[in-house]
């Protein structure tokens, strides 16, 4: 569970505006909790502990806007088109800041590839960072998206126009060719949500 050290009057006043429930807490440890989206953040003296389904609820209100992050994404397909998923992975300098995985229902890897980018790309965007460097181990999403290769399929084009639309959204990107081993936690995670079905 996710630890922030941080002035937790500040942080109540930030989840306050942003909608969460705010109210007293259960121990005489704890300042207050707050509820927003799939998380419950719990305040001590100079710490919040986020818990639940969905921490990135949370730590995406609490994180100081912009900064550079390393976006890591990979969809996977069992049958091609099979069962398939995704996952995705924010790293800073400070670690793992975010990752996420889903099943996406049955589709082709090469959609699930960009439905991976565009999922880790909104999260990103939610975090509030305005420069990514964005590593995937799909060859043909890279260069689709880059415009080194032509798109033919009318679903591809069509989601490479949405990744293109959410990269614009930063104030620098940059999209990169990886090995799967570079993308291991991303690869994971995606397999992991295959596995849960």
């Amino acid at each position: 569970m996710p630890v922030i050290e941080c002035d937790v009057a500040a942080a109540r006043e930030k989840l306050l505006d942003a909608g969460a429930k705010v109210e007293e807490g259960n121990t005489d440890h704890e300042r207050w909790r707050a509820s927003h989206g799939g998380a419950t953040a719990i305040a001590y003296e100079d710490k919040i502990v986020i818990q639940g389904s969905d921490p990135q609820d949370i730590e995406a209100v609490l994180r100081d806007e912009g900064g550079r992050a390393h976006v890591y994404s990979d969809g996977a397909s069992r049958g091609n088109p099979g069962p398939a998923a995704v996952g995705w992975v924010i790293v800073t300098s400070d670690g793992i800041v975010a990752e996420g995985n889903d099943r996406i229902g049955e589709t082709t890897n090469n959609r699930a590839e960009y439905e991976a980018l565009i999922r880790a790309l909104e999260a990103a965007r939610e975090y509030g960072f305005d420069t990514v460097d964005v590593r995937v181990d799909s060859q043909l999403a890279v260069k689709q998206v880059r415009g080194e290769w032509d798109t033919n399929d009318p679903d591809l084009r069509e989601r490479r126009v949405t990744v293109r639309e959410l990269l614009d959204r930063f104030e620098d990107w940059s999209l990169q060719h990886v090995p799967r081993e570079v993308n291991e936690r991303a690869d994971q995670l995606a397999n992991e949500a295959l596995d849960d079905a």
